[in-house]
């Protein structure tokens, strides 16, 4: 009976396998190469946009800084007879005088002065507002809003209110929570902000009950 020869072992060339081994490692090494090089480019344009991104935010952190420290109440201020030390007593200053007189009564000549130079120094457009010589000022309720507010009465009888929040934020800047947000508040001057005090004695003159010294 013939027996099975058993299959001989295959035989591998070296120098084929040694040959064929280096080619895999040279494409190897190049696929992996290309990998970190993609890698390294993904990396540095995340890390270029991180960078700017940190760089807008603190310009950004920087403007709002500098809009900050240009409406910060700051001082002093000389107006009509009388220094204030920041936006705050100028703005108190106005608001009790505004609540303290009379209605429909010019105020007296102090005052007078007082009122004129908050609106030749705060008013955007001062000469436009006076319109030629203002004779007096008043205290009156405002037609439309129903609240107090200044007037201005020109020497042809006309008059015309203005908002001495406006003016005193322009003098000096009021802390934001105080300044006027929309045009609705135009005429609501001293409907907020100071708390409101009793009459200022001799400067002020009589109060609710004295007369015009104008």
């Amino acid at each position: 009976m013939a027996e099975t020869a058993a299959p001989k072992p295959e035989v591998l060339d070296p120098s084929t396998t040694d040959a064929a081994a280096a080619v895999d490692m040279v494409v190897e090494n190049a696929m992996n190469e290309e990998s970190n090089q993609k890698r390294t480019r993904e990396e540095g344009e995340i890390e270029g946009v991180s960078k700017k991104q940190k760089v807008d935010a603190e310009e950004d952190g920087e403007d709002e800084k500098a809009e900050a420290e240009e409406k910060k109440p700051s001082g002093p201020v000389k107006l009509g007879h009388k220094t204030f030390g920041n936006s705050l007593e100028l703005f108190d200053y106005f608001n009790s005088f505004l609540h303290d007189w009379a209605p429909n009564l010019n105020v007296n000549k102090y005052e007078h002065k007082m009122l004129l130079e908050l609106i030749m120094k705060g008013h955007p457009e001062p000469d436009k507002k006076i319109g030629g010589e203002i004779c007096a000022f008043q205290v009156r309720r405002h037609p439309m809003w129903k609240s107090k507010c200044f007037f201005l009465i020109r020497e042809d009888e006309s008059a015309d209110d203005f908002s001495f929040r406006k003016c005193v934020d322009h003098i000096l800047p009021l802390p934001e929570a105080m300044q006027v947000k929309h045009d609705a508040n135009r005429a609501l001057g001293g409907s907020g902000g100071a708390k409101r005090r009793g009459g200022r004695g001799g400067s002020r003159g009589h109060g609710r009950k004295g007369k015009s010294r104008h």
